[in-house]
């Protein structure tokens, strides 16, 4: 089949990749030029991992290509998706004129049926307001498909290769039917392909995210409340987790949820709500409490120092919201180095993958080291903000010879208490007992 992907930001750039992979052809569009040649010349502009290998292998098998005409693009396609971003305007609400503007323009370009794809996370109503712009615009026959993205970064290419399922809210038969031939080779071991009407799914994204972060939210409720009885976090998750109503996953307490779906998608389903005069109270409290969440390190940081941090210098390990990125949208770590610089403090940060992002957010506010042990060269006690991997077996004796003294703040819980114990540390982690 022939597709259009307009916009290649992290959703749309996976999108036209692992389409292309299953044989289609598929150009991907872009405003950004400097963007477009980069991806022409083959450099993949974000870091996902497995996504080099069919980048390369789809624009080298000519399935792939990259073009600033959207006029190109919209030509000889069959399938338009549209992933592009919808942030959140100062009330919470989604942004939708990115949406709306691609729909307009497409719109005065189409001259025979085409299936309009919203791929973007948008709020209840939108295939409604897009499918207007196309009757205002054209007479050309169009269907409105909401087609919500569920890729976790990190992990996004086999999320969108091998979907737990795949949603597509459309009424028209002739869609369905493009649709369910499109998402076909995607689900041959069973996973369902659901459809449903376009609110619905739209909905559905929101919901699911907004659940997810529920689930996240309560477990660091619970996490902070250990620390007060005197409870174990990690024998409690494991405790709740083994019921299979609630499951294991998601259960791990934290400094907060971050990245750019989240935060978002909590936020604009509040939002949404409000709209229809609904309170939804259990979601306001999870933006309040995952608000607190992100900077319980510094809390924590301040009493072990007793509220004065002055001329004190910190590493931090860890910048990206989660492993396996580079995103550092809403991601903890920036709280915590705002406020430890407010406090008078300095700061020497590590990510493998993350820093240059850092970087063009806030400058030379902080010091980028070249690995994870020269970020603790003369640090007065070391912070975990992202449980990368390389972080989790570290080599001890290296660590005591950089810090100035063995004092750890776990955001993460990665190391072992009787080891800590054993090593002689001052360790602070979540919802776990306190080793001074």
């Amino acid at each position: 089949m022939k597709i259009a992907v307009i916009g290649t930001g992290y959703v749309g750039l996976v999108t036209g990749t692992c389409l292309a992979e299953t044989g289609n052809d598929v150009i991907c569009v872009d405003i950004n030029e400097a963007k477009v040649k980069q991806m022409q010349a083959g450099e993949v502009p974000i870091y996902e991992p497995g996504l080099d290998l069919l980048f390369h292998r789809n624009i080298e098998q000519e399935r792939l290509t990259f073009t600033t005409s959207l006029a190109d693009a919209v030509k000889e396609a069959q399938i338009i998706f549209m992933a592009l971003p919808t942030p959140p305007g100062g009330d919470g609400a989604a942004d939708l004129s990115y949406i709306l503007g691609a729909a307009k323009d497409i719109s005065k370009l189409i001259t025979e049926y085409k299936v309009i794809v919203n791929k973007s996370t948008v709020p209840v109503g939108t295939a409604d307001k897009v499918k207007a712009v196309f009757t205002e615009n054209t007479s050309i026959e169009v269907d409105v498909v909401s087609n919500p993205e569920f890729l976790r970064e990190g992990v996004a290419v086999d999320d969108f290769m091998k979907p737990d399922r795949v949603v597509l809210g459309t009424k028209s038969e002739r869609a369905k039917k493009l649709m369910a031939e499109l998402y076909g080779p995607y689900v041959r071991q069973g996973n369902p392909i659901l459809f449903m009407d376009e609110r619905s799914s739209e909905l559905t994204k929101y919901a699911a995210n907004s659940f997810l972060a529920t689930k996240i939210t309560f477990m660091n409720e619970v996490a902070n409340l250990c620390e007060l009885v005197g409870a174990d976090v990690d024998s409690v998750r494991r405790g709740i987790g083994a019921d299979d109503r609630i499951g294991k996953r998601f259960l791990f307490p934290g400094v907060g949820y971050g990245g750019s779906c989240f935060p978002k998608d909590v936020q604009a389903l509040v939002k949404s709500s409000d709209d229809y005069a609904y309170d939804f109270q259990i979601l306001k409290s999870v933006m309040e409490v995952n608000e607190r969440q992100k900077t319980i390190l510094v809390d924590k940081v301040l009493k072990y120092y007793k509220g004065d941090i002055k001329g004190k210098h910190f590493a931090l390990w860890g910048l990206a919201f989660k492993p396996e990125t580079d995103d550092i949208r809403e991601a903890p770590a920036l709280y915590i180095i705002d406020a430890l610089i407010k406090k008078g403090a300095t700061v020497t940060v590590f990510d493998p993958e993350a820093m240059a992002n850092v970087k063009n957010v806030i400058g030379n506010q902080v010091n980028y080291a070249k690995n994870q042990y020269e970020a603790l060269e003369g640090a007065d006690a070391l912070l975990i903000a992202t449980e990368w991997s390389v972080f989790r077996n570290p080599d001890f004796d290296k660590i005591d010879s950089f810090l100035k003294n063995k004092v750890v703040f776990d955001g993460r819980n990665l190391y072992d208490l009787q080891k800590m114990i054993d090593l002689g540390y001052y360790y602070n982690s979540i919802g776990r007992k306190l080793i001074d």
